[in-house]
């Protein structure tokens, strides 16, 4: 009798006690589709920094023997996703990982946490996107919003008005960086959300209506449910499709219980939706 192996994500971001965003929304998501989480922290926070007040830990200096601990027990993954990354040195460290990391069959999921609204983050100068840029040539997956694929191309961002071949040659700039596939992700057409979906062979696009208040933490349930449904077999169409309702569901769900905006979205209410 065939043992049952279950897949295994190491995943890679901050840990946030409150707020429902990075580890604490990431981790919840993939264990409910069966893929066992295992998490490399890279800061440990209070809460996130949406808040007026916030306790925050650099880990950095702890990532390197967390990381040798693993590499002396031979642990193995079916699949390394990387969520925000703070410094140079933590990319450093990533990127080792994933060389250190990476087997015939693991798969690389690259979330370029960069910025938002057509802005970089504070942290994320021109030397810090551009390494963001050499990781992003590691992944098989790069999920990145509008803002960070206009970072890795060059193109010049705007909130709304993208003619599909604009998106499609910006799909296409992204592959040539390195990854076999990529998600953009939340561009605004009208009254709707739509995601590029590209690989080697065609660009696709979904559309889906534009629900509720945005909330901090829907980029890592994108990202974690994307990658842990590739680990699963799921095509990526399929995985970006499942994401993307998930989330939709889950801000319609926060909105009818009145959560305040900057607590997230209420994730454990509808779990049961990737169970089945």
């Amino acid at each position: 009798m065939n043992d049952y192996h279950q897949k295994k994500l190491a995943v890679i971001n901050d840990l946030s006690g409150y707020g429902r965003c990075s580890l604490t929304a990431a981790i919840p998501v993939i264990s409910a589709l069966k893929v066992q989480a295992c998490p490399v922290p890279t800061a440990v926070l209070s809460n996130h920094l949406a808040f007026p007040a916030c306790y925050f830990q650099d880990f950095t200096e702890h990532m390197v023997p967390y990381l040798q601990a693993w590499k002396q027990l031979e642990l193995s993954f079916d699949g390394i996703l990387t969520g925000f990354l703070g410094s140079e040195s933590q990319i450093e460290i990533v990127s080792g990982m994933i060389r250190d990391f990476k087997g015939k069959n693991t798969k690389v999921i690259i979330d370029p946490i960069m910025g938002d609204h057509g802005k970089p983050y504070k942290t994320f100068d021109g030397r810090m996107c551009g390494r963001m840029r050499e990781l992003v040539s590691l992944g098989d997956v790069v999920t990145p919003n509008l803002t960070e694929a206009c970072i890795l191309t060059g193109m010049e961002y705007k909130k709304d008005g993208w003619k599909r071949d604009e998106l499609k040659d910006m799909a296409l700039k992204i592959l040539d960086i390195g990854p076999k596939e990529v998600v953009i992700t939340g561009i605004n057409e009208g009254g709707f959300l739509v995601n590029v979906i590209a690989g080697p062979d065609e660009i696709r696009f979904q559309k889906m209506k534009r629900v509720g208040h945005e909330r901090p933490g829907t980029g890592d349930i994108f990202s974690a449910i994307t990658a842990a449904s590739l680990l699963q077999g799921e095509d990526l169409l399929t995985a970006a499709r499942k994401s993307a309702g998930f989330i939709k569901a889950c801000i319609l769900k926060s909105e009818e219980l009145n959560i305040p905006v900057n607590h997230g979205v209420c994730l454990e209410e509808m779990l049961c939706l990737l169970v089945k």
